[in-house]
């Protein structure tokens, strides 16, 4: 009986969301019989479902809900009661579309849709190179452990701090030269939250009004507020 209570409550939340719409995710998931995907949200540091779909044979689904304007959205999979993944994207009005995989759910996923989440992914494939650059340097530094070679661990550890503030620069310019997307602000906030104020000011400053007066450039603004209070 709760089982039943549970599914109509999905199937209402389905509709409405479909109803009062300006968004639509579809896509599929290949190898996928048997789940429950959602659609998913940050409200007041929470994350929320605000529609979703049983799957049950076929891997294909479509989810909908309103936008006041371009934010971050989360694709979730349940599958037999657990948690098989997340996948989040840049969603703004219209269509995005996202293709992916069972198995590697996250790591496979391929996204079409916002000119904003292409922004992203740009940045991504940037912060993934320094990722890369940092496993380096932690295989570098547990063999200056192990060999007990304090040069070499002292070199590791600056080449590691320098590394820190180069990712922070280069956020910090990526933000500045996008100035004109919400991609912008969102960054200053999600990425180098603890940047120096100047340089989120500098940030905050370049951003175009439409920009300023967006999810993110509010959320960036109440940050730099929040900041020079304390």
């Amino acid at each position: 009986m709760k089982r039943f209570a549970f599914i109509i409550s999905l199937l209402i939340v389905s509709s409405c969301a479909k109803d009062n719409s300006n968004f639509t995710l579809k896509g599929s998931i290949k190898d996928l019989k048997k789940g429950t995907v959602y659609l998913q949200k940050i409200d007041d540091t929470l994350l929320i479902s605000i529609d979703s779909l049983i799957i049950n044979g076929e891997s294909q689904f479509e989810l909908h809900t309103y936008l006041e304007g371009p934010e971050v959205l989360y694709l979730k999979l349940d599958k037999n009661g657990q948690d098989s993944g997340i996948i989040p994207f840049f969603a703004d009005k219209g269509v995005t579309e996202i293709n992916t995989t069972l198995k590697n759910f996250f790591m496979d996923a391929k996204i079409k849709g916002s000119v904003q989440h292409d922004k992203l992914e740009e940045y991504q494939m940037m912060m993934s190179k320094f990722k890369d650059k940092n496993l380096d340097l932690i295989k570098n530094n547990l063999e200056a452990q192990r060999s007990q070679d304090s040069i070499l661990m002292a070199s590791s550890l600056k080449e590691y701090n320098n590394l820190i503030i180069r990712k922070y620069l280069y956020t910090i310019n990526f933000a500045i030269n996008n100035k004109d997307s919400e991609v912008a602000p969102y960054l200053a906030v999600s990425e180098i939250p603890d940047a120096n104020l100047r340089y989120l000011d500098t940030i905050n400053n370049a951003l175009t009004p439409e920009i300023k007066s967006s999810k993110y450039g509010k959320a960036l603004q109440d940050l730099i507020a929040q900041r020079k209070k304390q």
